[in-house]
């Protein structure tokens, strides 16, 4: 089933299930109100919410609407946990080599994770509100699960039996920020601010033969002012799985329903091609390119987000329709909206932008 949350002006908003095409939707009223109540009592109302799934797909159910994503909140609007990791070790690769570093032998047997804000996220349609370009805005393309209680050490099977839902993310990252975060040996704070979410949630049926030991077997593509700049593979190349990294949090700790494990940037390896590297595939956030750049030209070229700028995330299923909804943003600052969007996606400048940050400084394993 596909499950999505409607502002209606609370925090929490109002939980509808949505038709497997994304066209109907039909409130949930008389089982739950809020997502939180049914991840807290799944094995009740997962069966109702299922009956009620089936009503509108078969159009049965007496009172469903036009599905509208732009009137959706993240699925689950605030959450008790957000831990994303780093699951794609290629994005580290491509991170390190730009630096002229070696990857530690340990990252390919324990995943990295931090742990983000989860009192505020974004719906699908909201905008990026930053206070300055200066601040390197990136977009992170993602997938995530919403987990139900694992009990502290769990392992990575049991895990898996712990996932209820998957969705899309954009982790927003502040690229400018994040050498001075890391400096300190804390990690990650003010250079993350509110992730955002696709307009649905869906059960692992609803991906089919696509999931895979824990992973999505899917093209996850990312739209970059409406030019594609991303179809990455999400299924090959996960190199912790998503029982791997729920696993990870619950070593020391039980793991609640109701928390959000995010996979980090989806990535591919690249190919070689007459005799040089390419990525074919793309890529599913800004530091990324620019570490591809580095590697191929010495330095990057690609600016980060401005004002303006516009970022679509979207997979489609097997049955070539979209499987989630997709994430459609604008980024805007703190003072409003811009007069005049940008008109180019890059800026090509010789011998690059002389006033950014060398990847070194900027770029991070998420």
């Amino acid at each position: 089933m596909k499950l999505a949350t409607l502002k209606d002006g609370s925090r929490d908003g109002q939980l509808v299930v949505v038709s497997r095409d994304l066209t109907l939707a039909h409130y949930a009223t008389g089982i739950a109100s809020r997502l939180q109540q049914v991840l807290d009592d799944w094995g009740f109302m997962s069966p109702q919410l299922q009956d009620l799934y089936d009503a509108v797909n078969t159009g049965r159910a007496r009172h469903s609407f036009p599905f509208d994503p732009s009137m959706c909140m993240a699925p689950l609007p605030r959450a008790y946990q957000w831990a994303d990791g780093s699951a794609y070790l290629n994005h580290v690769e491509l991170v390190r080599k730009a630096r002229n570093a070696e990857v530690p032998e340990s990252f390919y047997t324990d995943p990295l994770m931090y742990q983000g804000g989860s009192d505020d996220f974004l719906g699908p349609t909201d905008d990026v509100v930053v206070p300055s370009e200066a601040m390197g805005i990136d977009f992170e393309a993602e997938i995530a699960v919403i987990t139900g209680d694992v009990r502290m050490g769990a392992t990575p099977d049991q895990a898996l039996d712990g996932i209820r839902l998957v969705m899309l993310a954009n982790d927003v990252s502040l690229r400018n920020l994040i050498p001075a975060e890391l400096a300190k040996g804390f990690g990650f704070f003010q250079s993350k601010p509110a992730t955002a979410f696709s307009p649905v949630a869906v059960t692992l049926d609803e991906i089919g033969e696509a999931w895979q030991d824990g992973r999505v077997h899917l093209a996850l593509q990312s739209s970059w002012n409406g030019r594609k700049v991303g179809l990455c593979d999400a299924g090959p190349e996960m190199t912790f799985h998503f029982g791997q990294l729920i696993a990870h949090i619950a070593k020391t700790r039980n793991v609640r329903a109701g928390s959000i494990v995010g996979s980090g940037t989806v990535s591919n390896k690249g190919v070689e091609k007459n005799g040089h590297m390419d990525w074919p595939k793309g890529y599913s956030c800004i530091a990324e390119k620019r570490c591809i750049e580095t590697i191929q030209t010495g330095q990057p070229y690609t600016e980060f987000m401005k004002f303006g700028d516009t970022i679509r995330i979207e997979m489609k299923g097997l049955d070539g329709r979209s499987l989630f909804g997709a994430i459609d943003q604008e980024i805007v600052s703190t003072a409003g909206r811009p007069k005049e969007a940008p008109v180019s996606l890059v800026k090509p400048q010789q011998g690059g932008a002389p006033d950014e940050p060398r990847p070194e400084q900027e770029a991070s394993e998420d």
